[in-house]
């Protein structure tokens, strides 16, 4: 509540991404500590569900920070401290690179929302993993990959090849990002044919890896020896909410080919529909992906149109407006076995995880679930998608 009173009236007044850096230059050092890490956590870590099954990991609680706020793993072990059951850290290169021109983040207070156009600015592959081995957050971690800018489309699979296999060795999972509006043609990747392209050789490569000791990759740029994953890493796709339900049923093909562990439902959307706030400030901001409460309604229908049709056999990641147990309640009803947010915590502050699960498992008691795996799904069948059933 200090946050949301003191704080973020103050922040609000500075550019977004200063205080995009502030908040994580300073997580570190007043939780970098262990007795004030651990204070935090004591208070924030709440895990009222018991451990959560999810494509073969252990999650403490159904409640993950999204990619694109820890893009280069400087704050993974403070953010881990704040009640998260995961966290997505990412989107990472195999390329460094600067993204986009600044000013690229932008807020609208009247929608809850926010625009960015980032680009995947980010230190590299290689970096990263040097820094989550020093920096592990004690929940889940998940990797979320893109395409180096400086790639070509014709050389997109490589490009993700090089990644994965750098990032391979820290990640609990691993997401692939193809729905980032803001590197240009990248959304090409979720048609049908070039996805499956794709995912056919992370899978080739995730195979191959768990059986590797050291990856020729991390030889050549230098890097210790690893303690290998003696499995593969459950690899997920994360979707544009922008797509048909035509489009989903294609790719839900390619996915279930493929055997994709999971779906991150959904990224950003280039839509402006609806919004509060005056048009011709909306149109000052430019292009980019519009994140926050103006997007829930339609990640929940591609929620639910996932689940109905994948019957409920691949666990979708649910992302898009969650504030509140409320809305993340939603996005569970709809077939969410898990949900993240992004734009709630930067308008809602770092107790926001702790509120969402308590205030979840409130819900789950006065609805008379007996667990959380219960309620996924239970209101699928009433969710419409673009005029489908």
């Amino acid at each position: 509540m200090l946050y949301r009173t003191l704080l973020r009236p103050i922040l609000f007044r500075l550019p977004p991404e200063t205080v995009h850096e502030l908040a994580l230059n300073s997580l570190p050092l007043l939780l970098g500590p262990g007795v004030a890490r651990n204070f935090v956590a004591k208070r924030l870590n709440r895990s009222p569900f018991g451990p959560l099954q999810r494509f073969g990991l252990t999650f403490a609680n159904p409640v993950g920070l999204a990619a694109g706020f820890d893009k280069d793993g400087v704050a993974l072990k403070a953010l881990g401290a704040l009640g998260f059951g995961f966290i997505e850290a990412g989107t990472v290169t195999y390329q460094p690179q600067p993204g986009n021109p600044r000013p690229r983040l932008f807020r609208l207070p009247l929608d809850k929302g926010l625009i960015n156009r980032a680009g995947f600015n980010n230190d590299g592959a290689a970096a990263f993993v040097e820094r989550v081995k020093r920096d592990r957050p004690n929940c889940v971690l998940g990797v979320s990959i893109g395409k180096s800018k400086a790639a070509p489309m014709e050389d997109a699979v490589a490009d993700y090849l090089k990644c994965f296999e750098l990032v391979h060795s820290v990640a609990d999972y691993i997401a692939v990002n193809v729905s980032s509006p803001n590197t240009p043609g990248l959304r090409d990747l979720q048609r049908a044919e070039q996805l499956e392209t794709l995912l056919r050789a992370l899978q080739e490569l995730n195979t191959e890896l768990a059986t590797t000791s050291l990856p020729a990759l991390q030889r050549q740029a230098g890097m210790p020896a690893l303690q290998r994953h003696q499995r593969t890493v459950p690899l997920l796709v994360k979707l544009a909410p922008d797509l048909d339900f035509a489009e989903l049923e294609l790719i839900v093909d390619v996915i279930k080919r493929t055997n994709i562990a999971g779906i991150i439902a959904t990224n950003t959307t280039v839509g402006r529909g609806g919004l509060r706030t005056p048009q011709d400030q909306v149109e000052s901001f430019g292009p980019g992906g519009l994140s926050g409460a103006p997007l829930k309604r339609r990640s929940t229908e591609i929620i639910a149109a996932l689940y109905r049709l994948t019957r409920g056999t691949i666990p979708l990641i649910g992302v898009g407006g969650i504030f509140t147990a409320e809305d993340a309640w939603e996005k569970i009803c709809a077939g969410a076995g898990l949900v993240q947010l992004y734009t709630g915590f930067i308008y809602q502050g770092p107790s926001v995880a702790r509120e969402i699960n308590e205030g979840l498992a409130e819900i789950l008691h006065r609805e008379g679930f007996a667990s959380l795996d219960e309620a996924v799904g239970s209101k699928a069948s009433v969710l419409t998608f673009a005029g489908h059933a």
